[in-house]
């Protein structure tokens, strides 16, 4: 009974060292492959025509923006009828950047003439002497009108050519959120599909990411970020 006993225990305790061993190997691991994101400078620009649930996403979207690197610039615009309007040029100040965020709009007569327009015109405030990466976070329909809904229109206007071009010669990626507008993108699936296919173009030839919820709208933030987190990670990385 005595040797049944000693064995048990015994066998416990190897199995007990066992795991503490893979656990702290599995730690080992982790560590070292643990990473974060470099400062950025980013650019928060949103359409402000949008749907008022748009509205309800702005606590995601001041904790993604507070959650960014030391070190990093936020600039906050809103792309809206006439010019760009910036509620906060570039600042170091975190939790200034997100407090200037406010709701959209959410009517037609705020719409844009397209976003691509004030997105070249954001790009410019981009400084070349500036370290850190660059990127600006779009939040749009992408929906560009300028020559119609043939079917050769969607992601080869010339403003979105333009805005391509642009961000690239300032190496600026793109990362867009799609959100349908209270005009067209809320109405028509065809101009909600043209908008994100615009939007895919501009992200992927920038070296940023499209983030979609399909043709109908969206239900939150949430997973947007927690994808564009990822994304980020892999793209703007260092092992610590």
């Amino acid at each position: 009974m005595y040797y049944r006993k000693f064995l048990s225990l015994a066998v416990a305790l190897v199995i007990a060292i066992s795991a503490f061993a893979t656990a702290s190997a599995k730690t080992k691991i982790d560590s070292e492959s643990l990473q974060t994101i470099e400062p950025l400078n980013l650019a928060v620009l949103i359409q402000d025509d949008l749907v008022p649930h748009v509205g309800n996403e702005l606590g995601v979207t001041r904790e993604f923006i507070r959650s960014l690197p030391k070190g990093s610039q936020v600039m906050v615009g809103y792309i809206t009828s006439g010019a760009l309007q910036v509620r906060q040029p570039f600042t170091t100040d975190l939790d200034k950047a997100a407090r200037s965020l406010r709701i959209p709009v959410g009517s037609t007569s705020s719409s844009p003439f397209n976003p691509y327009v004030e997105v070249i015109d954001a790009m410019k405030k981009f400084k070349g002497e500036w370290p850190n990466a660059n990127a600006v976070l779009l939040i749009s329909d992408g929906l560009d009108t300028s020559r119609g809904f043939d079917s050769t229109a969607a992601g080869h206007t010339l403003d979105i050519e333009r805005a391509i071009s642009e961000g690239n010669k300032r190496r600026i990626s793109v990362f867009s959120f799609y959100a349908p507008s209270v005009g067209l993108t809320s109405q028509s699936r065809l101009a909600a599909s043209y908008g994100q296919s615009s939007l895919n173009r501009l992200s992927n030839e920038t070296g940023g990411r499209a983030f979609f919820q399909g043709m109908t709208g969206f239900v939150t933030f949430d997973s947007y970020f927690a994808r564009l987190r990822e994304t980020l990670n892999r793209q703007y990385a260092r092992v610590r």
